[in-house]
C-alpha cells in the first residue's frame, strides 16, 4: 500500500512535555487536527496558518469545558481517554462526546440550522418534481429520466467539481451554489404556477440543477471537516445526515398537502425561500474559528493524481466501489416508490409522501445511531450495505401498503447507516489536500450512476412492474456487499470467526488475522 509522505509523517498524539520535530512535507495534514495542540500550531505557523489559544475565539469551541488535548489529563494519562481509534492515514480520533456533540461548534451550528430550513425546501421539490412529472405524462420512465437529466452532469463532470472544491474557499463557493441553486427553483415555480410547463421544461431545470450540484455536494461534504475538528467529524456527517432525513419527515407531508391544496407550483416557491437561510448562515459564520485547508495552486494533473491517489488505498478503493453499486441501483426511490404508489397500491399523493416519510423516519433513526457509535468500521459498512439490499428483496414482496411501510423504514436504517459510514470513513482516511478530489469522486460513483440506473429501473418498472423492478435493485446491492466484503477481507489478510461460546466481552462473530497472515495492515485496522 502507498502512503503519501504526508500522511507517513503524521504523529498520533503529542503528550505534554514530549518534544516533536514536524516536517514541512506533513504540515498541511496536521493543519486538519486539533487546532490547539502544540504540533499542530507549529506545522500551521510553519504554513502561514495561526492558531488561536484553546478557550478562546478562534478554537472554533464554544464549550467552556472542553480542553486541548495536551492540557487534558486524557492526554498525560492514555489510560484515562475515551474509545479511540486510528484511521487509515494514521491520524487519531475519538468517539463523540455525546449524540450532538458536534453542535457545540458555533459555526456548525449556524450550518446545521440553515440547512434544517433548506433541506425541508429540498425535499419539498423533490416531491412535488417527480408527482408533477407523473401527472403529465403518467409514466415512472419519465421520472426516471427527470432524475437521470439531473445527475448526468455529476456523471460527466463530478471529478471535476471536486478539483474546484479544492482549489477554492469552500465557505465561499457555497453561497454561490446556494444562491443558484434557490434562483433555479424561482423559475420552475414561477413556470409551474402560470401553467406553461411542460414535461422538457422540468427536464431541462433538472439538468441546470445537477450542473450546480457537482460544485456543491463536493464543496459541501469537504467543508464539514473545516468547521470541526477530527475528534468530531464522524458525529458532524452523521448529525448533517440526521438534519437531511428530519427535513424528509417534514418535506414530503407539507409538499403533499400544498400539492393537494394549490399544485406543485408553490412547493417550488417555498423551496426556493428556504435557500436564504443556509446562504445566511454561512455569512454569519466566524471565519477565524473555521479550520480551512490552504486551497491547491491550479495545475496539470490534478484530477488524475485524485484517481490515482483512490486506487493506491483500498480502505478507500473499495468502499467507492460498493458505494457506485448502492448508488447506482440501490437508491432509486424516486422511481420505485412513485411506481408502488400509483401502479402497484393506487393511492394519491399524499400516502405517496407518506412512504417517504416512512423512510425518513427510519433514515433519521439510522443517523442517530451513527452519531452515537462515532469512527465506522469497514465492517460495518459492508454489513449496512448487506442488510440494506436484503431488505429490498424483502420489501419487493410486500403484500399491502402498509407492511410496504415498516420494511421502508427499516431500509432507511440501513442505508443510512451505508450512507454515513462511507462518508465519513473516507474523509477520515484521506489527506485533507485531497479531500475535495475524493470527496468529489465518492458522489461521482454513489450518484453519478443514477443516469444509468434510474431509466434502467424505470423501464423495468414500467415494462415488468414495481415489485421486480425493486427486487432487481436489492438483488444487485446484497451481490455487491458481499463480493466487496470478501475482497477486503482477501486484502487484509482476514477470516471470519464464529465462536458460539464466546466467553465474557468475546463476540460470536469476529474477524481475525488468518493463519500466518503477515504483520497487521492498516486495511485490517480499518477492517
Amino acid at each position: 500500500m502507498h502512503t503519501s509522505s504526508a500522511t507517513a509523517a503524521l504523529p498520533s498524539v503529542v503528550r505534554r512535555g514530549e518534544t516533536a520535530v514536524t516536517p514541512p512535507a506533513a504540515a498541511a495534514a496536521i493543519r486538519t487536527d486539533d487546532p490547539s495542540t502544540d504540533l499542530a500550531a507549529t506545522a500551521a505557523t510553519a504554513e502561514g496558518w495561526v492558531s488561536s489559544p484553546a478557550g478562546l475565539p478562534g478554537t472554533g469551541d464554544d464549550d467552556p469545558e472542553e480542553r486541548t488535548a495536551a492540557a487534558s489529563p486524557a492526554a498525560s494519562d492514555p489510560g484515562r481517554a475515551g474509545p479511540r481509534a486510528t484511521g487509515p492515514t494514521g491520524a487519531e480520533f475519538t468517539r463523540p462526546c455525546g449524540m450532538f456533540s458536534s453542535l457545540r461548534i458555533r459555526n456548525y451550528r449556524y450550518f446545521f440550522l440553515g440547512q434544517v430550513v433548506s433541506n425541508t425546501g429540498t425535499w419539498m421539490q423533490r416531491i412535488a418534481q417527480d408527482w408533477l412529472v407523473l401527472s403529465l405524462t403518467g409514466s415512472p420512465l419519465a421520472v426516471g429520466i427527470t432524475t437521470a437529466m439531473q445527475f448526468l452532469p455529476m456523471l460527466l463532470l463530478g471529478l471535476f467539481g471536486g478539483v474546484l472544491a479544492d482549489r477554492m474557499p469552500k465557505r465561499r463557493l457555497l453561497i454561490a451554489t446556494q444562491g443558484a441553486m434557490g434562483l433555479l427553483a424561482a423559475g420552475l415555480a414561477a413556470m409551474t404556477i402560470g401553467g406553461v410547463v411542460t414535461p422538457t421544461f422540468v427536464y431541462a431545470f433538472a439538468l441546470l440543477l445537477g450542473l450546480v450540484t457537482v460544485v456543491d455536494n463536493p464543496t459541501r461534504q469537504a467543508f464539514v471537516s473545516e468547521m470541526v475538528g477530527p475528534k468530531d467529524l464522524a458525529n458532524a456527517v452523521s448529525l448533517n445526515a440526521a438534519n437531511f432525513q428530519t427535513a424528509r419527515l417534514v418535506g414530503p407531508a407539507v409538499a403533499g398537502l400544498l400539492i393537494a391544496a394549490v399544485g406543485s407550483g408553490w412547493a417550488f416557491a417555498v423551496n426556493a425561500l428556504s435557500f436564504a437561510a443556509v446562504i445566511g448562515g454561512l455569512l454569519a459564520m466566524r471565519t477565524a474559528e473555521l479550520r480551512p485547508t490552504a486551497p491547491i495552486a491550479r495545475e496539470k494533473g490534478q484530477l488524475r493524481e485524485g484517481l490515482r491517489y483512490v486506487r493506491e488505498r483500498p480502505e478507500l478503493l473499495w468502499p467507492m466501489v460498493l458505494a457506485g453499486f448502492i448508488g447506482t441501483f440501490g437508491f432509486n426511490f424516486p422511481t420505485l416508490l412513485s411506481g408502488f404508489a400509483y401502479d402497484t397500491f393506487e393511492v394519491g399523493a399524499g400516502q405517496y409522501g407518506l412512504l417517504n416519510t416512512a423512510m425518513a423516519v427510519g433514515s433519521l433513526a439510522g443517523a442517530l445511531l451513527a452519531a452515537r457509535r462515532g469512527a465506522p468500521r469497514l465492517r460495518w459498512l459492508v454489513g449496512a450495505a448487506l442488510g440494506f439490499g436484503a431488505l429490498e428483496v424483502l420489501a419487493a414482496f410486500a403484500p399491502g401498503y402498509w407492511s410496504f411501510a415498516v420494511l421502508l423504514t427499516l431500509i432507511g436504517i440501513f442505508g443510512l447507516s451505508f450512507n454515513t459510514s462511507v462518508n465519513s470513513m473516507l474523509q477520515l482516511a484521506t489527506d485533507p489536500a485531497m479531500r475535495g478530489r475524493v470527496m468529489g469522486l465518492l458522489v461521482l460513483v454513489f450518484t453519478g450512476g443514477t443516469p444509468i440506473g434510474a431509466p434502467v429501473v424505470g423501464w423495468v418498472t414500467d415494462v415488468y412492474g414495481p415489485r421486480l423492478g425493486l427486487l432487481a435493485c436489492g438483488a444487485v446491492s446484497a451481490l455487491a456487499a458481499l463480493v466487496v466484503g470478501l475482497v477486503l477481507a482477501r486484502s487484509a489478510d482476514l477470516r471470519l470467526r464464529l465462536d458460539l461460546h464466546p466467553g465474557r466481552g468475546g463476540r460470536v462473530v469476529a474477524f481475525v488475522p488468518r493463519a500466518g497472515a503477515r504483520e497487521r495492515s492498516e486495511l485490517a485496522a480499518a477492517c
